[in-house]
């Protein structure tokens, strides 16, 4: 076989096989592709779960150093700007008036909010999470239970007659947690509600609409360096002053299980000018309706049996009270 001969018949083989190479590579990254695609997704699906049972086990952990049933709240290092989902809330109490606002009460500061409920009334879960605490304090918040959400914020609710759910339980939103009740330091019985971020207090009205029955939007961005301003704006457009009033019909509500929307408002006028101490015809209650007064600093039985248009007899038999009993600031008394 001649040198050329040689030449043509191993050339031509060779030429084709090396042309091939890139196709069939080519191919192969082809039908790698979809398997690559597959794999990305079921990866996200696995971190997607480890990340739900990771909250599950222990919510917000980004947040909080540790998992601790010890103590109620200790303050930590605040993020500079953190936001907060508010979606899947649940009101914890159908409730719609506030008795005390957030900040400077008596002398020191008030961490939470007080919400009007009656002893036995279900009180429910803000959001999903864990049960971290489930105490009695006789000296503060009385029967109390601190749940870490999903969220980030943690809640506390005191004051309470019973806690049906225990330490390191894990809760929906919506779920009953306890009954609304007055044990503790409290002058009546009522719903003290606090949220925190961090063990730090926020005023809840940053995320709560009580007399709306929902909460102020989907997300609430949090920015430590404006939380004292927005926190004063929430007060002032959703504390005791937006109250709907201490009728027994606003305070068991008459919405579901959120409420509706914030944008209903309510047309129908309550007095809920507790600071003046003049009678006001407007405090006339309609036939059948119960009504109440917050007892402020300075009120005798006269005074607010004078504002209301009742006499002393009236408060004390409505209140089981003697013509001399020494009333309490923050007190609650029926007067129709």
């Amino acid at each position: 076989m001649t040198f050329k001969r040689i030449v043509r018949y191993f050339a031509l083989p060779t030429i084709l096989t090396l042309a091939a190479v890139p196709a069939c590579a080519q191919d192969l990254l082809a039908r790698q592709a979809p398997v690559d695609r597959r794999t990305k997704a079921i990866d996200t699906i696995v971190v997607k779960r480890l990340q739900e049972a990771e909250n599950t086990e222990e919510p917000s952990s980004e947040l909080y150093d540790d998992w601790n049933n010890t103590y109620a709240h200790r303050a930590g290092t605040l993020p500079d700007v953190y936001k907060i989902d508010l979606r899947g809330f649940h009101m914890p109490t159908p409730s719609r008036v506030i008795t005390s606002n957030f900040g400077r009460r008596w002398g020191r500061r008030h961490q939470g909010l007080d919400i009007k409920v009656y002893i036995g009334d279900t009180i429910r879960a803000a959001f999903s999470g864990k049960v971290r605490i489930v105490k009695y304090d006789r000296n503060g918040y009385g029967k109390y239970i601190v749940i870490r959400h999903n969220n980030g914020l943690e809640t506390i609710y005191g004051h309470l007659s019973k806690q049906i759910v225990s330490e390191n339980q894990t809760v929906r939103a919506g779920q009953p947690i306890g009954l609304g009740g007055n044990t503790g330091r409290s002058t009546g019985s009522h719903l003290h509600f606090e949220t925190r971020l961090c063990g730090v207090a926020l005023n809840p009205a940053l995320f709560f609409d009580f007399a709306h029955q929902d909460v102020t939007g989907d997300y609430y961005v949090f920015r430590r360096n404006n939380i004292d301003r927005e926190s004063a704006q929430a007060t002032a457009l959703r504390g005791t002053s937006s109250s709907l009033g201490y009728s027994k019909e606003n305070i068991q509500g008459r919405s579901g299980s959120t409420g509706g929307s914030w944008k209903q408002r309510n047309e129908r006028t309550y007095n809920t000018d507790y600071s003046s101490r003049e009678r006001n015809a407007t405090s006339q209650p309609a036939s059948g309706q119960i009504l109440y007064h917050k007892v402020s600093s300075g009120d005798t039985l006269k005074s607010i049996a004078e504002q209301h248009g009742v006499t002393v007899e009236q408060l004390c038999k409505l209140n089981h009270l003697g013509p001399y009993t020494r009333l309490n600031v923050g007190q609650i008394l029926r007067y129709s």
